[in-house]
């Protein structure tokens, strides 16, 4: 069954109760060489674990560069653009990306083209739904995940989750991405961000909007914030920290509280940032919450 058309996965066995499957074997030089190029791959550090960077919805890798600098020195640190963003190659954009399966399936063969080993998937947003569907279907790829401001549903379905927001609401939000109004990154960027008393912030978030293709924008808001992979969650076996925000508009607290609830090996810890972009807000604490993690996983390991 492939990424794209995942709907519900057979389910994965426990990790440790029978032999991972082997890493896939290495992509021809040419073909690896196109993967790289069409995501704008780079690749800093060293290390034996290596730390996966992903960015959300009308962002690109860029809004990492107060974080993933701060694990160069003893981790591999790799960056990427999805296609349609930043310095991906747009022509690449095609009928796979009309699901988060499809971003999903490039993880996986961007892993494979650079034949990572011993990952750690960093994602932000929408983003960690594409680690959700890579971490079920290769279990073997990743060996932790870690969950920066997620939401596996943005939609309201009372009286079980709260997503945040009415379906009509985010109908409406799509709707309007989708007409291509310009003044949507200029109401969805200072909303996302918060921190109004920092607006060259939202300032960075509205010209990095501005800078998807308007197709690429119309279709990626659709299948970030209309999709529901909550029922995806319980298969998922990889230890996973959510990082959630006090006081984030996009996921509330209830979302992080569900998350921990489902995911079998889920954690939370909330972060005293606000916003849904931590990351950029707040580095600081973004840095000190991954490190913690880490040194958690090296303590498992010793």
């Amino acid at each position: 069954m492939s990424l794209a058309s995942l709907g519900t996965p057979a389910p994965v066995a426990r990790q440790g109760s029978q032999p991972m499957a082997p890493a896939a074997a290495p992509l021809p030089h040419e073909r690896r060489d196109a993967v790289l190029r069409r995501h704008a791959v780079s690749v800093r550090g060293s290390g034996p674990r290596t730390l996966l960077f992903a960015h959300g919805f009308g962002c690109d890798q860029t809004l990492w560069r107060e974080v993933a600098p701060a694990f160069e020195a003893d981790h591999r640190v790799v960056l990427f653009d999805h296609v349609g963003a930043g310095g991906s190659d747009s022509a690449a954009y095609g009928a796979r990306h009309a699901a988060l399966g499809g971003y999903a399936e490039d993880l996986l063969e961007l892993c494979q083209a650079l034949a990572l080993e011993r990952v750690c998937f960093v994602g932000h947003s929408v983003s960690t739904m594409m680690g959700l569907l890579a971490g079920i279907t290769s279990p073997h790829v990743f060996e932790r995940q870690i969950w920066i401001a997620p939401s596996p549903c943005f939609v309201d379905h009372p009286p079980d989750y709260h997503g945040g927001f009415a379906l009509a609401e985010i109908a409406g939000l799509v709707e309007l991405i989708e007409r291509n109004e310009l003044r949507w990154p200029e109401f969805l960027a200072p909303m996302v961000m918060q921190n109004a008393e920092r607006p060259e912030l939202a300032d960075e978030l509205h010209r990095s909007f501005c800078r998807m293709a308007p197709g690429v924008a119309r279709e990626f808001a659709r299948i970030s914030f209309m999709s529901d992979h909550r029922a995806l969650l319980p298969l998922l076996q990889q230890p996973t920290l959510v990082l959630q925000c006090s006081a984030d508009p996009l996921a509330p607290p209830s979302v992080g509280e569900y998350l921990e609830r489902k995911l079998p090996r889920g954690r939370q810890r909330r972060l005293d940032a606000a916003g849904h972009c931590p990351h950029v807000s707040h580095p600081r604490e973004v840095i000190a919450a991954i490190t913690a993690e880490l040194a958690l996983w090296r303590a498992e390991d010793a």
